[in-house]
């Protein structure tokens, strides 16, 4: 399923995926059918390393991700609430981590990067879909670990089958409504040229700001729908696992420490998705390079640090990883 899912998205995004230029400027009242992207730098050089960089840390990722959903589905010992949120989380990063790394790594190695109208408003959704179901899920795992922390006699019957299968229906539904909130309001903004986007991949804040119309109140519910809703929910998490690692002092033993060390796994990660976001979609002059900066270390570093950060301080996972890979080859003997 995720392979799927992956596989239709990198059609999605290719460059060979281009609607019909005559219909695509009636659609959207436009005479712009591609974008051109400036890119990450202009040096040949600095694109060569970087192309390097990007493509280990996309390999690494896809694999540590997809080792995690598979060790989770297939390890009997990791089928709890907390291990079924952060399979969910891998298959998001899964997905996340190629809307943007394989067309940025092959316009690293291109002269002119350009995308077509289609391929950007895509990628803007996926994004956008993406994203808000990776915070929904955040704040989800933040909720398990405060029954598993705060309220521990009553977590199988709170965290039950039911409750997780509503925990990822609601990520999806909410990220999925993000995503079309943000569509709709850019779907038909016309775009008379220039088409150059200062940057590496199609976004909102540097997309829209290529309008022929004044997009100051777009500009405003773009930060209000992403910025601060980011900011939001960033401040409640921080609050949430503050009430919990307070719970957890109060009572410290051996059980607490390994709730302290699984929490501040959760904060790793917590502060390494929302604080690039919070960035982007929130300061009001961002400077170009920092801003690129932070994007390609959300866009191809995170996927990989989650994996990373929930593998190495997780004793239980490391184990279940080692006997899957186990099976998996003594499986290829066999075969």
């Amino acid at each position: 399923m995720p392979f799927l899912f992956l596989f239709s998205l990198h059609c999605l995004l290719s460059d060979n995926f281009r609607a019909p230029a005559k219909s695509m400027d009636r659609a959207n009242h436009s005479v712009v059918s591609e974008f051109v992207f400036l890119g990450l730098s202009n040096s040949w050089e600095i694109q060569l390393v970087l192309f390097v960089f990007s493509s280990m840390f996309y390999v690494a990722s896809m694999m540590g991700n997809s080792l995690i959903v598979l060790t989770v589905t297939s390890d009997p010992h990791l089928h709890s609430p907390m291990y079924f949120l952060l399979a969910n989380l891998s298959f998001i990063d899964l997905g996340m981590s190629s809307v943007i790394s394989p067309k940025t790594m092959y316009d690293l190695l291109r002269n002119r990067k350009v995308i077509s109208f289609g391929s950007c408003i895509a990628q803007i959704f996926f994004i956008h879909a993406t994203g808000g179901v990776e915070m929904v899920l955040l704040i989800a795992m933040a909720f398990d670990r405060y029954v598993a922390i705060c309220k521990p006699l009553h977590y199988f019957t709170i965290m039950g089958p039911k409750m997780c299968i509503f925990l990822q229906v609601a990520a999806w539904i909410i990220g999925l409504t993000h995503s079309v909130i943000q569509l709709v309001s850019v779907m038909k903004l016309p775009f008379c040229g220039p088409n150059v986007i200062d940057s590496f991949y199609c976004d909102l804040p540097r997309f829209i700001k290529l309008a022929c119309i004044d997009i100051y109140r777009l500009e405003f519910m773009v930060t209000a729908n992403s910025g601060f809703i980011s900011l939001g929910s960033f401040f409640i998490l921080i609050i949430s696992y503050l009430f919990i690692l307070t719970t957890a002092w109060k009572h410290s033993s051996g059980g607490s420490s390994k709730a302290l060390s699984t929490l501040s796994t959760h904060i790793m990660v917590m502060i390494l998705f929302f604080g690039p976001c919070i960035f982007l979609y929130t300061w009001p002059h961002p400077s170009s390079h920092l801003d690129k900066f932070l994007a390609f270390f959300d866009a191809v570093l995170t996927p990989f640090l989650n994996p990373v950060i929930y593998t190495f301080r997780n004793k239980e996972m490391k184990m279940a990883m080692r006997r899957v890979c186990s099976q998996l080859i003594v499986n290829r003997r066999i075969s």
